[in-house]
């Protein structure tokens, strides 16, 4: 078989082209090639384990999209079902919806073609719409980029290149490309680009297997050529296995178990995570290889801010245990590790903690919250969308740091409208573009659309006008409010309008549940209208809601659907998933976008069923529910859809709402409130099984989820409040769950601490961190509803429901622990019920009644085993409101008759009778017997007032009658009736009046009139005026009716002369007699100017000023309301005028001839025919009737081109349109276009003339179109070209012959050079001959064989060159490469056979040299039969055969050493197998013994990497391994030296081990230790004490502070290795070869660290174990392990466990020293602070300091006890033991300071009682200062201005002190209001001052002067009391106005 394509582009291969297969032979325009044997082409590919690509064998070119599948590459898709309804069917639109579901469900997608009846007018004037356009990139639907950022994904890669160490063997370590890496064209490759395109082939190895990776070259570059070169993929392949292959399988590999329970658990130690290199602290046994990661590498490499949340959580859970008292095996377990957390600083602590989730603007919950690695900002866990389960394994970013914005795709909206012409015309453009002017099949658009997709096809970009509102823009269907086009029959707009299958009425269809939506939602209640043209797509998506759809397509060309059904819309989710792995990892909700489109034919593949439909005009096309759908626009179209949904659809909807939930989208609408509307206001029976079970899912969720909230302690709840439309959805919206962003319809969460912030029943815990109690529960409707309207619906369809039937399954009752004991729901409402029955029946007590209906809202929301609850809780609502209303209402009463001038407002009469109706009757109200009294006054009055406004009194009387009403307590709704009353009254008969006046007058305004003709009617009093009117009125209303019967009727104009002249003088002001008047007067004008214009007018001559004059003048006419004798003969001097006016315009411009004959007849008829225009028109029509006849002729026959000039020229002097004119010029300017034609063949061709672009046979088509043209033309010179054109091709035919010859040759021979020279000479002939050809400058189909020609000799004279020379292996790969592309044709030679196996062989001698650049080297079998092989081949390569036979002598006798070498096991050495390596990576092939040394080696470099990788700090280090070991055995030394018993004699510093020498040096006073100043200086703790200095380590201790900065730096482990790191290392290290430094020094530092460790640890048991109160026993050991752990150059985890927990014991017990031996008071909070963190720290309770602590707690609780007990008192205790509580307060180690302040105020004694402040009223002496009790000095009333006490001022006879009088000597006083009326101006300023008045008398009578001295002396013992007591203590005077609130 052969296979056929263009020259230059390489076909398809396939498997089975492995050998010669068929003939192959040229014909006219086409080209074959043979395919040859794979192995011709290259060498063997090795697996992408063993050998990166591009050192194998090249890849041949595929034609796989990047969808995986071609279109039509499999089965045809299958079409969905066609349903044709017949006109009963058709009537009810959901019903034959419902008819065909079971058969097109299956589908997803059919389509409906309506009867022949249906064809709706077209309602949409689209011409001149203007609507809005999105730009659509069609070639990236699917093939393009994941919107990755390369900032992200290169800072990522970083950080896996710190964890990550590659195998220590031969090249460079992987990791970013030293020089940045470039496309062909020099531009930089995006890196990120390129793993995220091989990501989406399946990674490395999926793109090899289904040779893919031509596709990501397209992907990484948008300029890819449609074929991309094999070096190119090649080179791309080779590139990411080198740097990114270990990244992919690092990013691809799952974390274990074991880890994964690690981070649920949150018990992860920092230091026990591996660090920022990726390696453990302590080491690892095994080192890593080949690229392969563990898990616990995996889970090393997280981000520090993770796990610092995830580890806070943990700390949290830790000390909670620790708190409840945990002990035993867990406890010591957790030891260390608790302790260790302690230490970690408190603004990294709360880091998390400060964090905002950037979903629901939340900071709390922050062990649940995820930080992103790159910009910080957190989301929690489940507000992510799709919301995540634990915190994923290594680094997450956000999707704003994953996406890039330059690449994120999407339909941009263009800023510009657009007109229906505009977008045509691009529509015919893009259709040219693609097939030219023919028209295509639908199978031809079909495949050309999904090769553009698959970015097969070049670049696409279109505009579709999609999802337009038709509200805005209009739809295509009629409508009711929308303007009948003028063609359109009324009563066919009108049926169309109220059709079903009218898109606008669908969704309000009687079976349509969504016809309770209020809103007008755009595309689901309004339909959207769609305006496309070729190419433009809807991608595949479902429904919002998973809504149905229905789409109608208006007119134009089809559309092109593809559906899934929706039961298989799981499996076409996971395969684009799977397709695009890529994209849905930047957007996992990528399917909501609707911007992605996949080939069906993939679907197929992959077992998804998917079906086609093709929409004509005129059809319909229905989606089902969850069923995915995309397509395409075959061409210009117009359409609308609309989403509807039967009942059939509620539960997709719920699936939905559950979609919308998991992704946090906000959904259109309340899925919850749909269903509550919907089953309240009724379905059909058909509808109720779907219903049912939607409501009986809905009631079980709400029962579940509240009951959880009451079973976790939310007893709070309230009610919504209450829709004021609830029968439809949308009038009011409800709020957001902030987490999953869904409406919150039946119940909600709230919290005060977020008092804007909800959630819904599900997310309860994640509204705030509060406890539940503080919660409250927000519900629309009890269970009790929930479940009655399940009821309903159940009955409905007709079952017999007694009770629930989804409530009969065994649903355990909800318990809960209270008072330690658990309770059930029903018990605890039991238990309220009976303490509620109780307050009912007790007198009224608010706080009672408040408290129980609290209690009360955790069973209100319940079932009806709630309802006796909700019955008791309105009883005890009705009570508590009706006793407050009547406590209310009296007490308004007394106070409005107590003080009348403050007018406050009345009670109405209409509440107290109600209250009085209502009456509680569970107990009685002292107030309700005077409410009643009220009462019967009130209904007395009411008949009074009632009837004296029937019985028509006058106004006296009914002024009397308010006076009396006013003055009565409560307000009476008659009183204002009866205000209103005498208000209208008394205006009335003052207008009245007033009217009258005017009569007399002479002028009366009708309207007036007639105004108080109305008012009089509704007078209920009598007056004498109302006759008067009445007459006047009668004789008004008949002359307004003589007038309307003239503006009626179109009087003559002297008629209404006459009549206006007879009214003249009249005395009424009457609106149609004034009107009459304007129309007598603009009639007169108007025939008065008509009159001036005709006499004048036949002296003018300006028609067109004449016409617009006589029109305007018409019109004016015509509008008179009056006859007028003038109008019809303005009518017809204007048609004459018009005529007039035409025909000037003929003269003036050119015109048609029908026009002007039209004109001529026109004057006949109106008999103007012999005026002077219409003579000069006429003459003009002759002329052009005789050009005319002459055209006519020249075109019937031929002529030459001066003769047609000559006669267009004769044109420009007749003034008219000439029929046959245009076709004259197109007849010339088609001669003209031949002629200009001819130029590009006359003219000489030269090289700036630009490429070739002439044909031949275009230049025989030139000399042939004159015959068939009206012009005669010459074609002489054009036939002289066509020879030279002839003539050349037949020489280049002679040397292809010769070519042809020289390339069947199959014999080479023993030399090449004869080939070599008779290929050059014939390539010289070739090129001459194409030379000539430019020249001549035509498109030669020759011309090309011969450059094809020229190119195989050049390749051939290159291939042969390698005979004489070793080649380079790129050179021969290229030479491979260039085959690939040559002409087919010509590589089918012999000749050229040849040199392909010799290429072929000689690139497996060169890959087999030892010197070549490759990364596996050959074995020597496989060189000896490279060699053999050379001896078939017909090509002699006698130099390369050389080299091998010498590479193979080389192998052999370096082998031979290797032998000798491990036969002598005594001898061998590192340095040795060193040697050994070095020489054999020369010259060595690949063998055993190469193997091993390269083992053995890779062995040993692991150890040291792995030892340089726990010793160094940094990667980067320079520095060797042996003086990084010799460092850290000095300073094990010298940390040995700091705690020997001759230390102290030494004078070394105990910082930097160096001698004290001459350096500036002090010495620690305390530990008498040496200390250079400037190593001291970084510890940031030095202390200079006058002469007597104390080092950082025990100025720290001494202080009881915690450790500064530079020493906590100093003993952490910081770049330190660890001990137990060390020691794994040392053991792994056994059975090395001798002669390893390091690993002798290795093992005497972990001698020395044991050593070490073993003494610390026993100083420091020994200073844990002691109790005492000698704290220097604890400090010397702590001073010791802190310089010895800060010397060391180890780090021991161990050690620092123990020296943070004993350093934390020992600052407690310091603190507690200071405060006992440091003689300053401190807070009770401090000592209970103490006392906490010493249990905390687990402090022994016979410790000294424990009890301690301890006796201070509880000494100074009892005295605050009994000092608090003794403040408030009242005077209680008497003074002697409050100051011996004092004196006892200020012994106390505590600061009491404010306690004692209130006890010494407490032993101040005031007044002549001498008692302390006890909170009565008081008074200060103005002259003393001295305080006295009112009721003591017997003062009532107001405080007087200034006060003098008795003993400041004893009585004279003139200064008294008031007393109140007894209760039964008062007399009451009462105020008469004086009676007033309403009528406005009375002054209140009279009624305010009088009672001022009356108030001060009252307040004067109840007063009474009593002498104060008289009164004391009447009882000597208070006398004496007064007077001893006099002044004794004093306190800071405070004046009487402080103490003012105290009244």
């Amino acid at each position: 078989m052969c296979a056929v394509g263009k020259p230059g582009v390489p076909n398809n291969f396939s498997a089975k082209y492995l050998g010669w297969e068929g003939n192959f032979s040229v014909g006219p325009g086409h080209q074959t090639r043979p395919k040859f044997p794979i192995q011709f082409l290259a060498g063997t590919l090795a697996s992408p384990d063993r050998r990166p690509m591009g050192k194998g064998r090249p890849l041949p070119a595929t034609t796989a999209s990047p969808s995986g599948c071609r279109f039509g590459s499999d089965a045809p898709i299958p079409e969905a079902p066609v349903f044709r309804p017949t006109e009963e069917e058709f009537a009810d639109p959901l019903a034959y919806v419902a008819r065909i579901r079971p058969v097109a469900e299956r589908y997803g997608i059919c389509r409906i073609v309506p009867p022949p009846s249906w064809s709706p007018p077209k309602a949409l004037d689209v011409a001149a719409l203007s609507f809005p356009t999105k730009r659509q990139p069609i070639h990236r639907l699917l093939a393009r980029p994941a919107p990755a950022d390369p900032d992200t994904f290169l800072l990522d890669y970083a950080r896996f290149l710190k964890a990550y160490r590659g195998p220590p063997g031969r090249g460079r370590k992987k990791g970013l490309p030293k020089s940045p890496a470039t496309l062909p064209d020099g531009r930089p490759l995006d890196l990120c680009r390129l793993f995220h395109a091989v990501k989406r082939f399946g990674g490395y190895n999926g793109a090899c297997k289904g040779r893919r990776w031509d596709d990501v070259v397209r992907l990484v570059d948008d300029r890819a050529r449609r074929h991309v070169p094999e070096c190119a993929k090649h080179v791309l392949a080779q590139l990411y296995h080198e740097h990114f292959y270990a990244y992919e399988k690092f990013t691809n590999k799952p974390v274990s178990s074991q880890d994964g329970k690690q981070e649920e658990s949150g018990k992860v130690d920092l230091d026990d995570q591996p660090s920022v290199s990726g390696l453990k602290d302590e080491g690892r046994s095994q080192s890593v290889s080949g690229g392969e990661m563990d898990a616990a590498e995996v889970s090393g490499i997280r981000s520090q801010k993770r796990r610092d949340a995830i580890n806070k959580k943990a700390i949290g859970m830790a000390s909670h245990s620790n708190s409840n008292g945990s002990t035993g095996k867990n406890a010591a377990s957790a030891g260390p590790w608790k302790w260790k957390r302690r230490k970690v600083d408190d603004a990294e602590a709360n880091k998390v903690d400060d964090q905002v989730c950037e979903q629901c603007d939340s900071g709390l919950h922050g062990d649940a919250m995820l930080l992103c690695d790159r910009c910080d900002k957190g989301w929690h866990l489940y507000c992510l969308s799709p919301p995540l389960e634990i915190v994923p394994p290594g680094n997450w970013y956000c999707s704003d740091c994953m996406n890039s914005d330059s690449d994120c795709f999407g339909f941009v909206e263009r800023r510009k409208t657009c007109l229906l012409d505009a977008f045509q015309r691009f529509d015919e453009k893009v259709k040219r573009r693609w097939f030219g002017q023919r028209r295509p099949s639908r199978v031809q658009v079909e495949k050309q659309f999904w090769e553009i997709v698959e970015g097969r096809a070049g670049e696409l970009e279109v505009m579709y006008g999609s999802d337009m509102d038709t509200s805005v823009y209009g739809s295509g269907f009629p409508r009711l409010g929308d303007p009948v086009p003028p063609s359109v029959d009324l009563e066919m707009w009108q049926k169309y309008c109220s059709s079903p299958w009218n898109l606008n009425n669908f969704p309000n269809l009687p079976s349509s549940v969504l016809r309770t939506v209020q809103d007008k939602i755009a595309g689901v209640m309004v339909p959207w209208l769609y305006i496309g043209m070729l190419f433009s797509s809807f991608c595949w998506h479902v429904e919002d809601h998973c809504f149905y759809s229905i789409n109608y397509l208006h007119w134009g060309e089809p559309k092109c659907w593809y559906g899934v059904p929706g039961a298989e819309a799981n499996a076409f989710e996971l395969v684009m998933r799977n397709t695009l792995p890529d994209l849905f990892d930047a957007q996992p909700d990528l399917l909501f976008h609707l911007v992605t489109m996949l080939n069906p034919s993939v679907l197929q593949v992959n077992g998804v069923p998917v079906y086609s439909v093709m929409q004509e005009p005129g059809n319909f096309v229905i989606t089902f529910p969850r069923s995915y759908h995309g397509g395409f626009n075959l061409g210009l179209n117009c359409a609308e859809a609309v989403n509807f949904a039967p009942a059939d659809w509620l539960p997709h909807g719920g699936i939905g709402a559950e979609l919308y939930r998991m992704y946090r989208k906000a959904p259109v609408l309340s899925h919850e409130e749909l269903l509550y509307v919907v089953a309240k206001n009724g379905v059909s029976s058909e509808s109720l099984s779907y219903l049912k079970g939607e409501i009986e899912r809905l009631f079980l969720k709400e029962k579940k989820c509240r009951e959880e909230l009451w079973t976790n302690g939310t007893v709070k709840s309230s009610l919504m409040p209450a829709r004021s439309n609830p029968n439809y959805i949308g009038s009011e919206e409800d709020p957001m769950c902030v987490i999953c962003r869904q409406y919150l319809y039946l119940s909600a969460v709230s919290c005060n601490c977020r008092p804007s912030s909800y959630v819904c029943l599900e997310h309860w815990k994640h509204l705030c961190e509060c406890s539940p109690e503080k919660h409250r529960l927000l519900y629309r409707h009890t269970l009790a509803e929930l479940g009655d309207l399940g009821c309903e619906v159940k009955a409905l369809s007709g079952e017999n429901v007694k009770q629930y039937p989804f409530l009969l399954n065994d649903i355990p009752a909800p318990f809960k622990k209270v008072k330690d004991r658990y309770i059930s729901y029903a018990q605890l409402a039991e238990d309220w019920l009976s303490e509620s029955d109780r307050i009912l029946h007790m007198p009224f007590l608010d706080t009672a009644y408040s408290t129980a209906l609290e209690a009360s809202g955790q069973f209100l929301w319940g079932d009806h085993d709630m309802d006796s609850v909700r019955n008791m809780a309105l009883k005890l609502t009705e009570a508590k409101k009706w006793v407050l209303s009547v406590r209310n209402c009296i007490s308004r009463i007394d106070e409005l008759l107590l003080c009348k001038h403050k007018f406050s407002e009345k009670v109405k009469y209409v509440e107290i009778e109600k209250l009085v109706a209502v009456r509680c009757k569970s107990f009685c109200e002292p107030g309700l017997p005077q409410l009643q009294a009220y009462v019967e006054k009130g209904k007395m009055m009411i008949s009074e007032i009632n009837i004296a406004l029937s019985s028509c009194s006058t106004v006296e009387h009914l002024e009397t009658l308010y006076s009396r009403a006013s003055e009565f307590p409560i307000e009476l709704t008659e009183t204002s009736t009866l205000c209103c009353e005498i208000s209208f009254a008394k205006s009335w008969l003052k207008k009245t009046c007033d009217l009258l006046e005017q009569n007399r007058a002479g002028t009366i305004d009708i309207d007036l009139l007639n105004t108080l003709k109305l008012e009089m009617v509704q007078l209920r009093v009598v007056v004498p005026e109302i006759e008067l009117l009445s007459n006047l009125w009668k004789e008004a209303e008949s002359l307004r009716r003589r007038c309307q019967s003239y503006l009626q009727d179109s009087p003559v104009l002297k008629e209404l002369g006459s009549f206006l002249l007879a009214l003249d003088g009249t005395k009424f002001t009457i609106p149609e007699l004034n009107l009459l008047k304007q129309h007598y007067s603009a009639a007169c004008c108007w025939a008065s100017l008509v009159n001036g214009i005709l006499r004048k007018l036949f002296e003018r001559n300006d028609y067109h000023n004449i016409v617009e004059e006589l029109t305007g003048i018409v019109r004016d006419g015509k509008s008179l309301r009056v006859k007028v004798d003038e109008l019809p003969i303005v009518e017809k001097e204007l048609r004459r005028s018009l005529c007039r006016k035409q025909a000037c315009e003929a003269l003036a411009t050119q015109m048609s001839m029908d026009f002007i004959e039209e004109i001529l007849t026109q004057a006949s008829i109106l008999t103007i025919e012999e005026e002077l225009p219409f003579v000069d028109l006429s003459q003009l029509l002759k002329n052009a009737t005789a050009w005319e006849q002459k055209a006519r002729l020249m075109l019937e026959q031929s002529a030459f081109l001066s003769e047609f000039e000559d006669h267009i020229r004769c044109a420009e002097d007749v003034q008219a349109i000439l029929p046959s004119a245009p076709n004259m010029k197109a007849q010339i300017v088609v001669a003209r276009s031949w002629m200009d034609k001819c130029q590009a063949y006359l003219r000489p061709r030269r090289d700036e003339l630009g490429p070739v672009v002439l044909k031949v046979d275009d230049l025989k088509d030139l000399i042939c179109r004159p015959a068939s043209m009206k012009v005669i033309l010459d074609t002489s010179a054009l036939n002289s070209v066509l020879s030279k054109v002839e003539k050349w091709e037949h020489n280049s035919l002679s040397l292809l012959i010769n070519l042809r010859t020289l390339l069947n040759l199959n014999v080479v021979g023993s030399t090449v050079d004869p080939l070599e020279r008779n290929l050059e000479e014939l390539q010289n002939k070739i090129s001459g001959a194409i030379e000539s050809g430019l020249s001549l400058g035509f498109e030669l189909k020759v011309l090309n064989e011969l450059k094809d020609c020229l190119l195989t000799v050049g390749w051939m004279l290159r291939a042969l060159s390698f005979c004489s020379r070793i080649p380079l292996l790129e050179h021969v790969d290229r030479a491979i490469e260039e085959a690939v592309n040559l002409p087919a044709f010509l590589l089918n030679c012999p000749l050229a056979t040849l040199l392909m196996i010799g290429l072929s062989w000689l690139r497996k001698a060169l890959v087999l040299l030892p010197e070549s650049e490759k990364s596996v080297k050959p074995k020597l079998e496989n060189a000896e039969n490279i060699l053999a092989e050379h001896q078939k081949i017909a090509i002699p390569y006698s130099i390369m055969t050389a080299e091998l036979e010498d590479a193979i002598s080389k192998h052999k006798s370096w082998t031979e050493q290797c032998h000798a070498f491990f036969m002598l096991p005594d001898y061998q050495s590192w340095a040795g197998l060193l040697r050994l390596r070095d020489r054999g990576q020369s010259v060595a092939l690949d063998c055993c013994e190469m193997d091993r040394v390269v083992l053995d080696i890779k062995k040993i470099d692991g150890w040291f990497n792995q030892c340089r990788c726990t010793l160094s700090a940094d990667v980067n280090d320079n520095g060797s391994l042996l003086s990084i070991l010799q460092k850290i055995s000095g300073s094990l030394d010298n940390a040995s030296m700091l705690y020997a018993e001759d230390c102290k004699k030494k004078e070394f510093c105990v910082i930097c081990s160096c001698d004290v020498g001459d350096v500036v040096a002090s010495r620690c006073v305390i530990c008498l230790d040496w200390y250079h100043s400037s190593c001291v200086e970084s510890l940031l703790a030095s202390k200079q004490m006058i002469s007597e200095y104390i080092c950082p380590f025990c100025f720290s201790l001494e202080s009881g502070n915690p450790l500064e900065k530079g020493i906590q730096e100093r003993i952490s482990k910081g770049n330190r290795p660890a001990l137990s790191a060390l020691t794994e290392l040392f053991s792994s290290a056994k059975g090395f070869y001798k002669g390893i430094e390091e690993l002798d020094l290795l093992e005497e530092i972990t001698k020395k660290g044991c050593g070490l460790k073993s003494y610390l640890m026993q100083i420091l048991h020994d200073a844990d174990s002691y109790d005492g109160e000698d704290l220097s026993v604890m400090c010397k050991p702590l001073v010791v392990a802190l310089k010895s752990t800060s010397a060391a150059g180890l780090y021991d985890q161990q050690i620092n466990n123990n020296i943070e927990v004993i350093l934390s014991r020992y600052l407690w017990k310091k603190h507690i020293h200071n405060i006992l031996c440091g003689g300053r008071q401190t807070s009770i909070q401090h000592v209970m602070r103490l006392d906490k963190e010493g249990s905390n720290l687990e402090i022994s309770g016979e410790d000294f300091f424990k009890l301690e602590i301890c006796k201070i707690k509880e000494t100074s609780q009892q005295w605050l006890t009994k000092a608090e007990k003794a403040a408030f008192d009242c005077g209680e205790l008497p003074l002697d033991l409050v100051y011996g509580l004092i004196t006892e307060g200020e012994n106390l180690s505590v600061d009491v300071e404010k306690e004692l302040k209130l006890l010494r105020d407490r032993s101040i004694l005031y007044c002549i009682c001498r008692k302390p402040y006890d909170n009565r009223a008081m008074i200060a002496c103005d002259q003393c200062d001295e305080w006295y009790h009112f009721d003591c000095i017997n003062v009532c009333g107001p405080p007087p201005e200034t006060f003098h006490c008795p003993a400041c001022c004893p009585n004279n006879g003139e200064v008294f002190i008031l007393l109140p009088r007894p209760a039964s000597e008062e007399d009451r006083a009462s105020i008469e209001a004086r009676s007033h009326t309403p009528p406005a101006s009375s002054d209140k300023s009279e009624t305010v001052e009088a009672n001022k008045c009356s108030n001060s008398n009252s307040w004067k009578k109840s007063q009474v002067r009593v002498d104060l001295v008289k009164f004391l002396r009447q009882d000597s013992e208070l006398d004496n009391t007064w007077r001893e007591n006099k002044k004794v203590l004093h306190r800071t005077a405070r004046r009487r106005s402080n103490f003012a609130g105290l009244l």
